[in-house]
């Protein structure tokens, strides 16, 4: 017999994933911007006496199925979710018991996470949830923001008004979640009675006058000193200097962080304290020969496969996450996409596509997923094609920063200014190659706030640990098949193979090919292998914009054909072989460059 489920809805960045993580204890990421979930989630959660499964749907602003994230919404609501088609939870692949069994029958109950401080816009979904007869609980969130601005709601009028249960709540201070659980396990045992006429084309209508009957107050001078910054940083005066400085300041944490990390903690520790005690130990048991030349030699994995991920780029990657919390939890980054709006529309894009683009720094694979919030298909092949194209993920990131930024920070900051650069090429290119309309930005802009040091422990160390499961772990995977082929001097023959390109359309050294095969299974480590090499400043350039434009990893590949097709995996495949070639053939021969580079 099938458990009850209850679906946990609401417009985006209004706190879903933070009540989905209390009530289930998973835990997946929060930010302060739209696109974060982009898959729904599932989870058992224990509610008083009774245990439900959970699900986090996609956020969305309305019901109208505009888009897939919308579509995902609509299907929960009717019960017609299919487990393993396109729209997947992602506990499918995980804990199937849940969501085969579980999730293909109506909901029991929904839960619809109603804004306090744009509450007329969330009354708005609300209605269109309440269409649909189902029990439903109302968390109130953010009130606290609410309260700070001078702004109070009456929300016990607006739940006898509306019949239904409300409960204000602070999930970011565990606030409410014991009131809402009762209200869910009372929601489970009695039948919906709706109080109005949820008829379409009344929903704005009634939440217009709902929402200015039951709040009182005006906003505070804090509040309105915080709102006029919140315009300027979307203004091209002040904000885009704003916007650069920002920027470049950012930049210099990521590296400066990341530098000391690297050089004063993780290098010393790794290199001094634990490999030796490795290569001693492999060294005592195991016989000089191929085997313990896989383990701990040139290409070893228990040496190279614990020093590339760990001690070279997990230092970028905790600044690079640090960093991108904090412009996550300030509501900056929404600012920025409109900032940059007038740019991405000239490649048929929206502001909003900057996140799906953001996260692609991350990883490119929640980069091209959260194209499903996108409103068309065009679109989301021109963001899968620039995050497959120009987007150096966080270990790459943590590969070139890790490579060039000893040697000269002109070098790193010219490799993603050629990154920046590549990504608008793509942009226009695919934007001229296919048809179709182009989108109106439609954008929530956050309320502008400091970040909370709690709320970004916690992203950094939900990220660091997906890093070390889905970067790291995979890396010391690759690293060993590596390490094996190099041994069995697979790998020599195949370098021999590729040397006439590398050496004389490259001009780097035959053992140069090394790194080229390795990319193919792990896109970072195209470049790795280069910091160990004897190379002047212009051929680390050429090797990183190699390693830029390489072969996307595996599971993109596998990411675009489903999410696409095996044609446009295809495609990118030869697409990215192609530039990296050919725009690293062209860089080799300018040797104006050796002397900007110094």
């Amino acid at each position: 017999m099938s458990k009850a489920h209850v679906l946990l809805m609401g417009p985006p960045n209004v706190g879903k994933s933070v009540i989905f993580n209390h009530l289930t204890g998973l835990s997946v990421s929060c930010a302060n911007y739209a696109g974060t979930t982009v898959e729904f989630v599932a989870g058992k959660a224990g509610i008083n006496d009774r245990d439900v499964v959970l699900v986090d749907v996609p956020g969305t602003y309305t019901l109208n199925a505009t888009n897939q994230a919308e579509q995902v919404a609509v299907d929960m609501l009717r019960g017609q979710h299919k487990p393993g088609t396109q729209s997947t939870c992602s506990h499918c692949r995980e804990e199937s018991d849940v969501c085969a069994e579980d999730l293909g029958s109506a909901p029991s109950a929904v839960i619809c996470v109603v804004d306090a401080n744009n509450l007329e816009s969330s009354l708005y979904l609300l209605f269109q949830v309440l269409s649909f007869g189902l029990p439903t609980v109302v968390a109130l969130n953010r009130v606290d923001l609410a309260r700070d601005k001078n702004i109070h709601i009456d929300w016990e009028g607006l739940s006898r008004r509306l019949g239904v249960p409300i409960v204000p709540m602070v999930a970011v201070e565990k606030q409410g979640f014991q009131e809402l659980k009762n209200e869910i396990r009372n929601s489970l045992d009695r039948p919906f009675e709706p109080r109005l006429d949820w008829s379409q084309d009344k929903h704005w209508s009634i939440a217009e006058k709902l929402s200015r009957e039951v709040t009182t107050g005006r906003p505070s001078q804090n509040s309105s000193r915080r709102r006029r910054w919140g315009e300027k940083l979307v203004q091209p005066w002040p904000g885009l200097p704003l916007a650069i400085i920002i920027l470049a300041i950012a930049f210099a944490l990521i590296i400066g962080i990341g530098m000391q990390l690297r050089q004063l903690i993780l290098l010393p520790f790794f290199r001094d304290l634990v490999i030796p005690q490795i290569v001693a130990v492999v060294q005592a048991f195991v016989p000089p020969g191929t085997i313990q030349n896989i383990m701990v030699g040139e290409y070893g994995f228990l040496v190279k496969g614990i020093e590339w991920p760990f001690a070279l780029v997990m230092p970028y990657v905790l600044s690079f996450y640090g960093v991108m919390a904090a412009l996550e939890d300030s509501g900056y980054l929404p600012r920025l996409g409109v900032l940059l709006d007038g740019l991405l529309n000239r490649i048929g894009l929206q502001g909003s596509s900057i996140i799906p683009l953001l996260l692609g720094y991350g990883c490119g694979i929640p980069g091209i997923l959260a194209t499903r919030a996108l409103a068309t298909g065009k679109e989301r092949l021109i963001i899968a094609t620039m995050i497959c194209m120009a987007v150096p993920c966080i270990s790459q990131t943590g590969a070139f920063i890790a490579m060039l930024a000893e040697r000269s920070v002109s070098v790193v900051v010219a490799v993603f200014g050629l990154s920046f650069l590549a990504l608008i090429l793509a942009g226009l290119i695919m934007d001229k190659a296919l048809k179709g309309p182009r989108p109106l930005t439609i954008m929530e802009i956050p309320e502008l706030l400091p970040p909370r040091r709690d709320v970004l422990a916690k992203k950094i160390w939900i990220r660091f640990k997906r890093y070390v499961t889905d970067g790291a772990l995979p890396m010391v995977v690759a690293v060993g098949i590596a390490s094996v082929l190099y041994e069995t001097g697979i790998m020599a023959a195949a370098g021999r193979f590729m040397s006439p390109l590398v050496e004389h359309w490259l001009l780097l050294p035959q053992e140069a090919s090394v790194p080229l095969i390795l990319g193919i299974m792990r896109r970072e480590l195209a470049v790795l292998p280069l910091i160990e090499m004897d190379l002047t400043t212009l051929q680390l350039f050429v090797g990183a914009t190699v390693g830029l434009f390489y072969v996307p990893c595996i599971a993109i590949v596998a990411i675009l054909a489903r999410e696409f097709s095996i044609k446009t995996a295809f495609f990118m495949l030869i697409a990215t072989s192609a530039t990296a070639f050919i725009v690293g053939g062209i860089f080799a021969r300018m040797e104006f460059l050796a002397w900007i580079f110094g």
